[in-house]
């Protein structure tokens, strides 16, 4: 192996570890979090970690199924926090 790819394992497994640490952290806000904006705030930000995952894993893989998931995982997130937001403010979803 070549001193650039031990570079690049070396950044991938920093990068697996900070996601994780992110998204456990996530948890913990979801969990412990005074108020439901915080909670919503906590959900969109574990979609986030989760999304960096699936790329980050793609591109460890090399396999671009990853990426076609992670649109649909930002898809889902950005629907789901929008449709939280509506329900904490007006009580209902859709007028």
């Amino acid at each position: 192996m070549t001193a650039a790819t031990d570079l690049m394992n070396f950044a991938m497994l920093i990068t697996f570890v900070t996601l994780a640490l992110g998204q456990m952290l996530s948890m913990v806000r979801l969990l412990i979090g005074p108020t439901s904006g915080d909670r919503i705030l906590a959900l969109d930000t574990m979609v986030i970690n989760a999304l960096g995952l699936v790329v980050l894993l793609g591109i460890y893989q090399g396999v671009q199924i990853y990426f076609e998931v992670s649109l649909l995982i930002a898809m889902l997130g950005f629907v789901s926090t929008v449709a939280l937001a509506r329900f904490i403010l007006r009580g209902d979803i859709i007028e």
